[in-house]
């Protein structure tokens, strides 16, 4: 897809990545660009900085979800792009982290995904055209030790998005999953999980790669190219693998 002349959402917009989007999509020529953010003042602010409109949106909340496609779409007109960025971490383990750390996280790393897709897959079903830019991690392709509910709910967030790409293709509905390692946000790991990252790269550096992916219309958007071979090596042979991520998490926990 080409970004000229489209009118796209992005969540999770007051900063990082969702901002670099932003700046990008601009850049190539979109006609317009609407950021949600949970708090009203830094989404505006964001919004303001790049020339674009903003909205307060807690993603979690459906309602709200669609109150911001309503409003886009009223404003600008149908919604030809759909980013659904929003994110936060999460660590603990399976016997640390409460019940609340995982419901949130499954809310707003899988749900989240859901609420967006539902609302405005009908208007670009019935259009033939759309695309919905979903992000993800590294850590939902291959792991995050020590943060379960984040790992997990990534996980989910990519098989969403697979799910949809299967479903509404014979619709032209395109869907890609990002999928960074770090970034320079204000939730930067300077770890993936216990293993070292290959290099915390710039928001704008990732957005590139986005506009790149969209253009081929890539299923996986990878800002960091290493991860491929990692998810090929992966599924080459998975036992292997785990017996590598027990070594790491070994090695991390022996200091």
């Amino acid at each position: 897809m080409e970004l000229r002349n489209k009118i796209i959402v992005i969540t999770g917009g007051s900063g990082g990545i969702g901002k670099a989007m932003a700046r990008a999509f601009l850049r190539e020529g979109a006609k317009a660009v609407m950021l949600a953010d949970l708090n009203e003042g830094l989404v505006k602010q964001a919004a303001a900085e790049i020339g674009c409109d903003g909205m307060a949106c807690d993603v979690t909340n459906e309602t709200q979800i669609a109150a911001l496609v309503e409003t886009t779409e009223t404003k600008h007109g149908p919604i030809d792009v759909f980013c659904s960025n929003a994110g936060a971490g999460g660590s603990g383990l399976l016997t640390d982290a409460h019940n609340d750390v995982w419901q949130r996280q499954w809310e707003l790393h899988v749900m989240a995904h859901v609420y967006a897709a539902r609302a405005v897959l009908p208007g670009m079903i019935e259009r033939g055209s759309g695309y919905l830019m979903n992000t993800a991690s590294a850590a939902g392709l291959l792991a995050a030790l020590g943060s379960g509910p984040y790992t997990v709910t990534k996980a989910a967030a990519v098989k969403l998005a697979e799910f949809l790409a299967i479903t509404h293709c014979d619709d032209g509905i395109a869907v890609s999953v990002l999928c960074p390692q770090g970034v320079n946000t204000a939730m930067a790991p300077r770890s993936l999980g216990d293993g070292q990252t290959d290099g915390i790269i710039e928001p704008s550096a990732l957005a590139d790669t986005v506009v790149d992916a969209m253009r081929e219309e890539r299923f996986h958007v990878l800002p960091h190219p290493e991860v491929e071979e990692y998810v090929r090596r992966k599924g080459d042979n998975i036992d292997r693998w785990l017996h590598g991520m027990q070594r790491l998490r070994k090695r991390t926990i022996e200091g």
